[in-house]
């Protein structure tokens, strides 16, 4: 049994009944009374009814603090994510369902953050939620049957090194929580189109905030993906440039009146110059002196991310590849790989990212050479991102589901 309206066992039928009972307290300020709306949240916790009327009595208060009730009518999110966000709503698919899409690799995270805050990304993608449930809500009405999940189609050529940035991975994995927690059974399924190479080191890092429900919802579609779209949509409802036959009224295939393509965010929005970060280690390098940080790369394929700030005055920074692995080196003999420059991090904090083309160990080396009289204290985080297996299944229709993580080291 589904455990929907019209395919419930009798064991899911009573603790239907008995969830009604339980909420009766807080059933009118609930956006919806329904059974399709309550079963909902019985399904995300496998009709565990403790489990469903927690995360639901979670939810009202979660609504009552972000007043997520006005959130459409009183709320507008600040002109710089309204511009250069991504995401917007563009046809329906075969069974009625709205269809979002979001368009990754234009898009600038390290500018919009510091334009805006963390708080208006999340209302502002709360606020994109509740309109599309009141889509939904249209649909059930114009097609006189249930509609309570959507299609999303994810974009993701041009994904890069700049999208890993940390502080818009932590926050677009706070996003997917939020998500989870308060829009239960609300994704029907999520295609991942023109993916590259990057792609599995980015999803490794926000899976984990997806249950494993929705991991199932989310396919990634190979080079004949127009054709498995097509399947799904009609073609009048698909953009010409997704391989449909919809425009927008000047006949633009892109449909960007309603799908937005943005791009680079202009630094007349900045607010800020940096954006704060909680650092996981700290050192000193002596004056005239230099620190390294060993990590051995198993694998090619994975990522190395650092973000770093000095105290009191620049440091130098450069990252190498040892040539005789099981000895120290000065930098003179190993392979510069970014080259070593001196950076103001104790003005604007520093990140970077690198993929490392081969295994072996990379060395991430603060340079303090050219100081004669003052140490400087450095404020660093640096992590391993691992790449998905090469060999990830696919299925005939040319859909993959996210692969999982190979093995990879680091020491320092």
């Amino acid at each position: 049994m589904s455990g929907r309206v019209g395919d419930l066992s009798p064991k899911q039928a009573e603790a239907l009944q008995q969830f009604r009972e339980r909420i009766q307290d807080i059933l009118p300020q609930l956006p919806a009374q329904h059974d399709h709306f309550l079963l909902r949240w019985l399904r995300a916790r496998n009709f565990n009814i403790q489990k469903s009327e927690a995360m639901l009595r979670k939810h009202l208060e979660f609504r009552k603090q972000l007043k997520v009730d006005t959130i459409i009518t009183e709320w507008r999110p600040p002109e710089v994510i309204e511009k250069y966000l991504s995401g917007g709503m563009c046809g329906y698919d075969l069974e009625g369902s709205p269809i979002w899409y979001d368009v990754i690799g234009p898009m600038d995270p390290k500018g919009l953050f510091l334009s805006a805050s963390k708080q208006d990304f999340i209302k502002s993608k709360i606020r994109d939620c509740e309109m599309l449930q009141n889509e939904c809500n249209l649909q059930s009405q114009k097609l006189d049957r249930n509609v309570e999940s959507i299609t999303m189609i994810y974009d993701v050529e041009g994904l890069g090194l700049k999208h890993l940035w940390k502080p818009a991975i932590e926050t677009y994995g706070e996003i997917l929580q939020m998500f989870e927690d308060n829009y239960p059974e609300g994704l029907k399924r999520l295609f991942v189109i023109k993916a590259p190479k990057l792609f599995p080191v980015a999803y490794n890092l926000v899976k984990h905030f997806l249950s494993e429900t929705t991991r199932q919802k989310i396919c990634i579609l190979g080079g004949n993906w127009q054709e498995i779209l097509l399947k799904y949509i009609d073609a009048e409802e698909l953009p010409v440039v997704y391989g449909g036959k919809l425009t927008d009224p000047d006949g633009d295939p892109r449909c960007r009146t309603k799908i937005p393509y943005v791009g680079p965010v202009p630094s007349s929005y900045y607010v800020r110059d940096h954006v704060k970060v909680d650092y996981e280690q700290c050192l000193t390098v002596s004056r005239g002196s230099s620190q390294q940080l060993e990590y051995e790369i198993l694998f090619p394929g994975c990522v190395l991310r650092w973000q770093f700030a000095s105290d009191g005055a620049d440091i130098g920074f450069g990252v190498f590849l040892k040539t005789n692995k099981g000895e120290w080196q000065k930098a003179a003999q190993m392979q510069e790989v970014v080259p070593s420059q001196r950076y103001n991090a104790h003005l604007v904090p520093e990140d970077g990212t690198l993929t490392c083309q081969r295994p072996g160990v990379y060395v991430l080396r603060f340079d303090n050479t050219y100081s004669i009289f003052q140490a400087k204290r450095i404020s660093f985080s640096v992590e391993v991102l691992l790449p998905g297996q090469s060999d990830s299944p696919k299925s005939n229709s040319g859909v993959s589901t996210p692969s999982s993580p190979v093995g990879c080291s680091s020491q320092s």
